[in-house]
């Protein structure tokens, strides 16, 4: 009796991947955007206040100036993605508290969570036009994740010279 059950219980970890829904396109790539947006707003809260305006050289961005950044970025690529204009252009230059900064950056990625919520395997094709050419609604989005975490690589190592750990 107990190798039937083990034998049957084998069978059907066999089984499973076989009756198992097909993975989503769609879905994957609202999971890495959940992943990204959460590191992003969890580094800028890490960041204490009196740190938003550190700059490592003078020729680069402050640490909030890159977090404006990044919100002007997501409000600029999802909204291309939505066919809207812009919800909230000019953050950067315009916001430099911590608090300010962390609401734009939060309010981008709700923006944002809207694009990625329309984003269906039917639909990932649409063309979708920005920087003056055409691209796919996935490839917009993708755009979109591969920007943020090559700034959250800035945002690492301007805490890591504050001795603070991503």
């Amino acid at each position: 009796m107990r190798g039937t059950t083990l034998i049957l219980m084998f069978a059907a970890f066999l089984a499973a991947p076989a009756t198992a829904q097909q993975p989503s396109a769609a879905a994957d790539r609202k999971r890495v955007w959940t992943a990204m947006k959460n590191t992003i707003v969890k580094a800028a809260d890490k960041m204490p206040e009196e740190n938003y305006a550190f700059k490592p050289t003078p020729e680069v961005r402050g640490f909030g100036q890159l977090i404006g950044h990044i919100a002007d970025a997501q409000n600029m690529i999802c909204a291309a993605a939505k066919g809207e204009k812009n919800p909230a252009p000019g953050i950067e230059k315009s916001k430099n508290s911590k608090s300010d900064l962390m609401d734009a950056l939060k309010q981008a990625n709700a923006y944002c969570d809207s694009a990625y919520h329309a984003l269906a395997d039917g639909n990932l094709n649409d063309p979708i036009k920005l920087f003056g050419s055409e691209r796919s609604r996935a490839g917009v989005l993708i755009m979109n994740v591969s920007h943020t975490s090559e700034h959250y690589g800035n945002l690492v190592t301007y805490m890591r010279i504050k001795g603070l750990g991503p």
